[in-house]
């Protein structure tokens, strides 16, 4: 094992034994201390006043004391009906189980359990870069069925996190997916999860020309398919980004994020409690220790590999360059996920927990105000979770794996009734149209009153 990794299956132990000990019970003494970023247990802070109870106007209860937030619409309606039809938020985790801590390293530091097959292609981009395409091919694949009308399968894009850790949930998620008529692919940055970096350029953190690239090929390998986006976690920058940027002229039907993270630069600038600080600033300098050589003549390698910080570590790639320096502030500018968020024209489900531990308290990373105003992005908010956790017993996949499912199936029936009735409609106004083409022709004398009758019962027809 090389130095770098024994340091990290160090690291990870003892996140694994910071966790145990920082389990709380559900009623904390007075004046015990937890970690920057932590909160309690205590399920009274979603009623109370606790950071969840602090967002509770406007909300739509669900079962599992979940909490939909966003604004009124049809559409909302219809998710709505959906979530309390759901199995899949009624089963809460185990007592032990609840901690936001061990949800969150049980995510991260586990290993990707045996079974799935993945088959690889590496897209070369417009610059000679590369990235790679992991289509999830089994087990599973006989016997699925149909995700749309038509009998043609939807592809699920899935966006990993941002420091290019290839989770068990992520597989977890393509799976089930796989059971249920789609057809997954995994998207891979420049020099993550085995993708090779063959230019000295990496991804910033919110730039998502690449991910443009990609999903244009996925469009030309399945022209006909309905394409649908899931999220984990930091990833979430990327396809936000790509909504906003591309707006109406964006392949996607529907979008899901799981613990994303909104508000970035403020989450780069107040840090992270200090064992997921150090584990991700750990793995990505392990990821880029191989290209140290490669990157020598477009950063200072030897102060990114210093870094302390996630922000130093960011700041340091792609800001501090040798070629194009930029500030910290032009960097957000082109690089903040929400930047173009109001030319979105595609439904997000953003599915958070309270108790998240990487992203903070809800009334500090959560833009609340988005919900409520926007119609095309929907808040589903849950006491426990931790950080791309939502565990539950086992073997059963995370419950936020089946909500996201479930999410865009409600989305392919809404679409299938709205396209209905606008066929309808389309339908009704040509024959419409077609019976006062009909009472011009003067072979036939109308009188008065009729004509008025015709034409008030039109408009009524019309206005229903």
């Amino acid at each position: 094992m090389p130095p770098w990794g024994a340091a990290l299956a160090l690291l990870l132990a003892a996140l694994a034994l910071l966790a145990l000990r920082l389990r709380r019970p559900s009623r904390r003494a007075v004046g015990a201390r937890t970690l920057p970023g932590a909160r309690s247990e205590d399920h009274g802070e979603m009623d109370g006043g606790g950071p969840a109870g602090q967002l509770s106007d406007g909300r739509e209860p669900l079962p599992g004391g979940c909490r939909l937030i966003c604004k009124p619409s049809a559409l909302a309606q219809c998710l709505l009906r959906a979530l309390r039809r759901s199995a899949a938020l009624e089963p809460g985790p185990l007592p032990w189980l609840s901690g936001p801590h061990l949800q969150t390293l049980c995510h991260f530091v586990l290993p990707v359990g045996p079974g799935s097959e993945l088959a690889r292609e590496y897209l070369q981009l417009a610059d000679d870069g590369l990235v790679a395409l992991d289509w999830v091919v089994g087990p599973g694949a006989r016997g699925r069925r149909a995700t749309n009308a038509g009998g043609l399968p939807a592809v699920l894009l899935v966006i990993p996190n941002a420091w290019g850790r290839l989770t068990r949930n992520v597989l977890g998620l393509c799976l089930l997916a796989l059971e249920r008529g789609y057809y997954p692919v995994i998207f891979h940055r420049r020099g993550h999860h085995g993708c090779p970096l063959v230019s000295p350029r990496l991804q910033p953190f919110g730039d998502p020309s690449d991910l443009k690239e990609a999903i244009t090929y996925i469009r030309f390998r399945h022209p006909a398919a309905p394409l649908f986006a899931v999220s984990e976690g930091s990833g979430s920058a990327l396809l936000l980004s790509y909504l906003g940027e591309c707006g109406s002229s964006s392949y996607v039907t529907g979008a899901a994020c799981i613990s994303p993270v909104l508000r970035c630069r403020e989450w780069f600038e107040a840090g992270l409690p200090w064992p997921y600080e150090r584990g991700f600033l750990l793995h990505q300098k392990i990821a880029l220790s191989r290209y140290a050589t490669a990157l020598e003549d477009t950063v200072d390698t030897g102060k990114l590999f210093r870094s302390r910080s996630l922000r130093e570590f960011e700041e340091t790639l792609f800001c501090h360059t040798k070629s194009f320096p930029i500030s910290w502030d032009t960097y957000w500018d082109h690089n903040d996920p929400l930047r173009d968020v109001d030319e979105a024209a595609v439904p997000v489900l953003c599915i958070c927990s309270a108790d998240d531990p990487v992203c903070g308290p809800p009334s500090h990373f959560l833009p609340t105000e988005l919900f409520h105003s926007n119609p095309y992005f929907f808040l589903l908010l849950s006491r426990h979770g931790g950080h791309c956790g939502f565990l539950r017993q086992e073997p059963l996949p995370a419950w936020s794996h089946d909500v996201t499912l479930e999410y865009f199936r409600a989305l392919t029936d809404f679409f299938r009734t709205e396209e209905r009735m606008k066929g309808l409609s389309k339908r009704r106004a040509s024959f419409l149209a077609g019976r006062r083409r009909w009472g011009t022709l003067p072979k036939r004398e109308v009188s008065p009153s009729s004509s008025l009758e015709e034409i008030f019962s039109w408009k009524r027809s019309y206005t229903r």
